[in-house]
């Protein structure tokens, strides 16, 4: 079927500054597949995220992203393509001065919502998903880690998108919390969103399989084998 892949890029190449980050990237990526992406600090998977949401150019080959061509894609474009995505990124904050409900608010608003029983019946639906459901009124510094970045994720589901992208979404979160979240993105993805996840966690990828990619030399490999059989990866 070709109309469930949601992320094309062939013979992709990727630069940061003037450095070659990533080069030859050739992949396929599809409606409700689970991908992670593994490797050292530095080798290239942040870079890779980027160029999925526009922040970082595609310096050759060819790329689609949801039938968005990304080497010509306008800047007017842009803020399009990515309210189609659910971006999970330690840069993308939550407002301190709002509460849960009404940073939710915010982006459905921003993003041309006006009906306001539909407004709160969304809202009530996303922390229903991510089990924050009697969080609404609070402030984030009034919550956890891990609760924030629930949040972050119902923030980032809102518009119902065709890919979610988490950048080491479970970084700053002690073990169980960080296996609570993979686990609430493996849902995500089983009700058809492309999810595409950075992690420096390999248990991670024992606990909650998926495709996995590892960027090392410049280069992306599909590495999944080795995290389906028991005792083929070594440890980071």
């Amino acid at each position: 079927m070709m109309d469930d892949t949601l992320i094309r890029y062939k013979d992709v190449d990727i630069h940061q500054q003037e450095l070659c980050v990533l080069n030859g990237v050739n992949l396929e990526l599809h409606k409700g597949e689970f991908v992670y992406l593994i490797g050292k600090v530095g080798s290239g998977k942040t870079s890779l995220l980027k160029t999925f949401y526009g922040e970082l150019d595609i310096a050759s080959g060819e790329a689609c992203v949801l039938h968005y061509d990304m080497l010509h894609i306008k800047r007017k474009h842009i803020p399009e393509l990515r309210r189609k995505l659910g971006i999970v990124f330690q840069d993308f904050q939550l407002l301190t001065d709002r509460t849960v409900y009404d940073n939710l608010e915010f982006v459905l608003r921003a993003t041309g919502w006006k009906n306001k029983g539909e407004v709160k019946d969304r809202i009530d639906e996303v922390l229903q998903l991510v089990g924050m459901g009697n969080k609404g009124y609070k402030y984030p510094n009034e919550l956890s880690g891990g609760e924030q970045q629930r949040i972050v994720i119902a923030r980032a589901v809102l518009n119902s998108p065709e890919i979610i992208l988490a950048d080491e979404p479970t970084g700053n979160l002690d073990v169980e919390t960080g296996f609570a979240i993979t686990q609430l993105l493996h849902y995500l993805s089983a009700a058809g969103s492309l999810v595409i996840m950075t992690t420096h966690n390999m248990q991670l990828l024992w606990e909650y399989p998926g495709r996995v990619y590892r960027c090392a030399d410049h280069q992306i490999t599909d590495v999944t084998d080795m995290y389906t059989t028991p005792g083929t990866a070594e440890e980071k």
